[in-house]
């Protein structure tokens, strides 16, 4: 029988997408079985058209089956401990009978597009248990870090009956505003000790993050950790409530030593719990849909200019006229539209 690792490995089993029966498929995802969630992940994740087609097919019967899990997004800076976090937060996830996929976004490498990183060299214990899916998943150069098919991935995942949705970002930059359009709740991780808690942090990464945690605050980390929580508590107390009514919270945790992590979760559970009375969180899943579809739309557009070299050509033709100042941007978006509208 396979090592599970195989079935986590973005590029296993490609060959056979191609033939795969999409009816079948779906009903061993309901199943649970883990082989064929990772390898309907690895058709989302496919750009060739035969693909796209049964992934289309695929993620249609899996809709109405997705959307009861908790949906938590981790970011942080580099070395925050992102990774030992999960594996620590992870471990209260499961005690409580629930079913946890991590969707860990990772570097890609430049020549195979695949996986940089695996669940052996990341969140090693958790990734041993039964009720844990470990999905690293590669960036392939999208821009911000989040891959496109991470959101069809949690549709598949919530379809295969695990209720609680994890995704890992690398860093921090522009991907943060995709993971919060991912996600129900957002978690910004940032270490003490760091000289300017709040250096490299841009102002709305902060405003977007629903709880930010001071990790490492182990007992010689304490001091350092204590006075890096109220320099955040000061930062975000000037900042308002967010659409959704909800204020940030900060404090203190060590992932390694287990600190504050239990009452992590149970936080993370009462807020889901009060903002799906207050109705917000159903408020905040329609402004995702809205933002996703808009966001196809976009994809698509570009899509359809590399579907012609004519097109293709005037494309790159108008970029050099705004470089050069020869063209507004609007001027040239214009030209490029009616061309597209024209089908000339």
């Amino acid at each position: 029988m396979p090592e599970k690792n195989q079935y986590l490995n973005p590029n296993f089993l490609k060959k056979s997408l191609s033939e795969l029966n999409v009816s079948e498929l779906f009903q061993e995802i309901r199943d649970g079985n883990i082989a064929s969630l990772s390898k309907g992940i690895t058709l989302l994740e496919s750009d060739l058209d035969d693909h796209i087609q049964k992934s289309n097919e695929l993620l249609k019967l899996c809709l109405p089956y997705s959307g009861n899990s908790i949906r938590i997004g981790i970011t942080g800076i580099p070395g925050a401990g992102k990774s030992t976090f999960i594996e620590a937060i992870g471990q209260q996830i499961i005690q409580g009978k629930n079913k946890l996929a991590v969707l860990a976004i990772d570097p890609s490498s430049s020549l195979s597009k695949g996986s940089i990183l695996g669940d052996k060299t990341r969140m090693e214990e958790l990734s041993r248990m039964p009720d844990v899916f470990i999905r690293p998943t590669p960036t392939s150069g999208n821009l911000g870090g989040v891959a496109r098919a991470t959101k069809e991935s949690m549709i598949l995942c919530e379809a295969a009956g695990f209720n609680v949705i994890m995704v890992e970002t690398v860093g921090v930059g522009q991907s943060e505003i995709e993971l919060h359009y991912l996600t129900d709740i957002f978690l910004l991780l940032l270490i003490p000790g760091a000289g300017d808690e709040l250096q490299g942090i841009k102002r709305g990464i902060m405003e977007m993050a629903d709880l930010i945690l001071v990790n490492k605050a182990e007992k010689e980390n304490a001091d350092a950790a204590k006075r890096a929580v109220k320099q955040l508590e000061n930062a975000v107390h000037y900042m308002s409530q967010n659409k959704y009514g909800r204020f940030i919270h900060v404090d203190a945790v060590s992932a390694l030593q287990g600190l504050n992590i239990q009452e992590t979760w149970d936080k993370i559970t009462k807020d889901i719990s009060a903002w799906k009375e207050n109705h917000s969180f159903s408020e905040k899943r329609k402004d995702q849909a809205v933002y996703w579809f808009d966001q196809s739309l976009h994809n698509g557009l570009r899509n359809i200019i590399h579907q012609r070299n004519d097109w293709q050509k005037l494309y790159a033709h108008l970029k050099k006229e705004i470089e050069s100042g020869k063209t507004h941007p609007f001027t040239a978006a214009d030209e490029m539209l009616n061309k597209i509208i024209n089908g000339k």
